[in-house]
């Protein structure tokens, strides 16, 4: 599986980071995507080795997952957002020089 990492993905990563023991239907609710999508992404950050799954058995014998990030996961997360956070500072650089122009 190959992941591109969406401002969706990085949601994901940031839930999983705060919360392992989020289900993904509480994810994809939190996310506002698909359950199946969840399972994609979740599979595919599992793959590329940035998230682990643990399983659990609660008291009800039911199993249940625990993703957590890796540190490799946590550091491409700081990296993604670090990218994110200057990709949007230069479109805000962009429309502001827009704004600009049409004023003057």
């Amino acid at each position: 599986m190959s992941l591109k990492i969406t401002e969706e993905v990085l949601e994901i990563m940031y839930l999983i980071e705060k919360d392992p023991s989020l289900s993904q239907r509480q994810i994809a609710q939190k996310v506002g995507l698909s359950l199946g999508k969840i399972n994609y992404c979740i599979m595919s950050l599992v793959d590329i080795g940035y998230v682990k799954v643990k399983n659990f058995t609660n008291s009800n014998s039911k199993k249940n997952y625990m993703y957590i990030l890796t540190p490799m996961g946590i550091l491409q997360k700081t990296k993604i957002t670090q990218n994110f956070i200057a990709r949007k500072k230069a479109e805000y650089d962009i429309l502001v020089s827009y704004l600009n122009e049409n004023i003057t």
